[in-house]
């Protein structure tokens, strides 16, 4: 009878542990920059309203990446724990990101990770590699991996705070490119799609400086979304809960059209192509 009931105990701790872990099918988005990557939407006066729009309800096909390295149903507000303590974070552009994925029905995954990193109020400097921004975010996305997927892309929202100074703006481009190079080396994965969203707003005078610097990246699987023209919930820096649903579909058509063009360039088999020639030739 004890021996029976032991294996019971085993048996139950093994389906427990086994439920735990997230399906190995699953595409990985890190999602880094400063507050309008975080998320500021619906936030007023510091404090968040608690309005989640339907597009941002929480789905068991959408996990995140806790702030203790734990994947967990993603809910809004999804930089919850990760940005600074002293920021209220509210809806940001990644659940209505993943929710739009999952609808399209070419997420190329059944699950979507996510990898919250965002932090308000940080320049392009405190990216670089070797600093705590960027040793943080790799090491989350690392992790991310244990358990099995792929990255998909890197959706990256910055910039805010290097309009302030005219050397942060001159230098935006470099800085951003070394961003890119960088993550692609430590990650492994060279061509790692990454998509910036463009300016909306800025702290400082070199809004148009930075914008035309995202705008003239010109490294490879570098994709430009313009958050230009969303509203501004106060006016002059932050996206409004809408325009942060509006700019996750954005990200997540932006993401769809790079996935099917690079399907529709791979290379056919060479059997596939002898035979599509032999086809052509008899008819």
């Amino acid at each position: 009878m004890l021996l029976l009931f032991l294996l019971l105990l085993a048996l139950s701790s093994s389906i427990k542990v086994k439920a735990d872990v997230p399906p190995s099918n699953k595409v990985i988005f890190i999602l880094a920059g400063q507050s309008n990557m975080a998320g500021r939407g619906g936030v007023v006066a510091n404090r968040w309203d608690g309005v989640v729009p339907w597009d941002c309800a929480p789905s068991p096909a959408v996990l995140r990446l806790s702030p203790d390295l734990r994947w967990e149903q993603a809910r809004e507000p999804l930089h919850q724990g990760i940005d600074a303590a002293n920021h209220a974070v509210g809806v940001g552009p990644g659940m209505p990101f993943a929710n739009a994925l999952l609808r399209s029905g070419r997420a190329g995954a059944p699950v979507v990770g996510l990898v919250p990193c965002a932090v308000g109020g940080t320049r392009m400097a405190d990216w670089a590699k070797g600093t705590d921004l960027y040793d943080q975010m790799l090491r989350r996305a690392r992790v991310a991996l244990e358990t099995g997927g792929r990255i998909g892309a890197l959706l990256w929202y910055q910039g805010e705070s290097d309009t302030v100074r005219w050397s942060d703006a001159t230098e935006y481009a470099r800085r951003m490119g070394m961003l890119v190079r960088d993550l692609r080396s430590d990650l492994a994965i060279p061509h790692l799609l990454v998509i910036q969203v463009g300016l909306a707003s800025g702290l400082g005078h070199y809004t148009q400086v930075v914008r035309e610097a995202q705008k003239g990246i010109k490294l490879r699987n570098v994709r430009f979304v313009d958050a230009m023209g969303l509203p501004l919930q106060d006016g002059h820096l932050h996206l409004s809960t809408q325009a942060q649903v509006q700019l996750g579909h954005m990200l997540a058509q932006s993401y769809l059209n790079y996935y099917g063009h690079a399907h529709s360039q791979t290379p056919k088999p060479w059997w596939l192509q002898i035979m599509l020639l032999c086809c052509l030739v008899f008819l």
